[in-house]
């Protein structure tokens, strides 16, 4: 059960780091749809979107949820929340520089919340 051992912040680690992986994700994604059409449709399908969106609502309830009940500290959930639903909101735009903007901040809003989850335990 390491993984789900939230005390050392193992899983808001690895949120954090699949929040970077996001963020290299919109990005080379902009990048190959803007060199090569065919790179960005794959890079670009929205059920590469979704499931992401999934996963990172999954590890927030989990890592931040469980922090949440033990240190008692809501910035962290306010954060995260405020983060994955810029990242849901971002889905409803169509592809171009303002849905890139919105997942960025919506990703790194996530990230700061895990971050801040992971230092409450300290």
């Amino acid at each position: 059960m390491p993984l789900l051992a939230t005390e050392n912040g193992m899983l808001d680690r690895w949120a954090i780091w699949l929040s970077g992986l996001c963020i290299v994700h919109c990005l080379s994604g902009a990048v190959f749809f803007a060199l090569a059409a065919s790179a960005g449709g794959v890079l670009l399908d929205p059920v590469v979107h979704e499931v992401g969106l999934i996963i990172a609502i999954g590890f927030g309830v989990i890592a931040i949820g469980r922090g949440a009940l033990q240190h008692g500290y809501m910035l962290p959930v306010s954060i995260s929340s405020l983060g994955v639903g810029t990242m849901a909101g971002a889905l409803s735009l169509p592809h171009g520089d303002m849905e890139l903007v919105y997942t960025v901040v919506g990703v790194a809003l996530l990230a700061l919340g895990h971050d801040l989850n992971r230092r409450a335990y300290r």
